[in-house]
């Protein structure tokens, strides 16, 4: 008997998709085998569900030493890079990576320099 009901991964992964600046994603298991990924080298996917499964692992791990048992739980993290921002959430025993483009946003300071300032320096003499 077939199950005719639509996945729940896949209808998540599709409605990710949907939203404006995703780049990729991987689904793995907490053990760092990668289930599925989707814009991006097998190689580098892997690459990235060690070093992120190890940033979680030590997350939790600092969060427990901080906090209160109840306080510690992680249910996301956010990492953002000048290339993606990574969207990490783990469930149980899969961990879900979504990576998102980047947009920075350029800041433009603008320095205003008294005018009386520079009037005086301009003035004083040279010892």
């Amino acid at each position: 008997m077939a199950n005719n009901a639509p996945n729940e991964v896949e209808e998540t992964i599709k409605a990710l998709k949907a939203k404006p600046g995703f780049f990729s994603y991987i689904v793995m298991n907490n053990d760092g085998i990668v289930i599925k990924y989707e814009n991006m080298e097998y190689k580098m996917a892997v690459m990235h569900a060690y070093h992120i499964l190890n940033l979680y692992a030590r997350s939790k791990k600092y969060l427990t030493k901080l906090f209160d048992a109840a306080e510690s739980d992680i249910e996301c993290l956010r990492l953002r890079t000048k290339l993606h921002e990574m969207l990490i959430a783990q469930y149980a025993k899969f961990t879900l990576v979504v990576l998102q483009v980047s947009e920075t946003e350029e800041v433009k300071v603008e320095t205003k320099v008294d005018d009386t300032k520079e009037k005086e320096a301009e003035e004083k003499p040279a010892a």
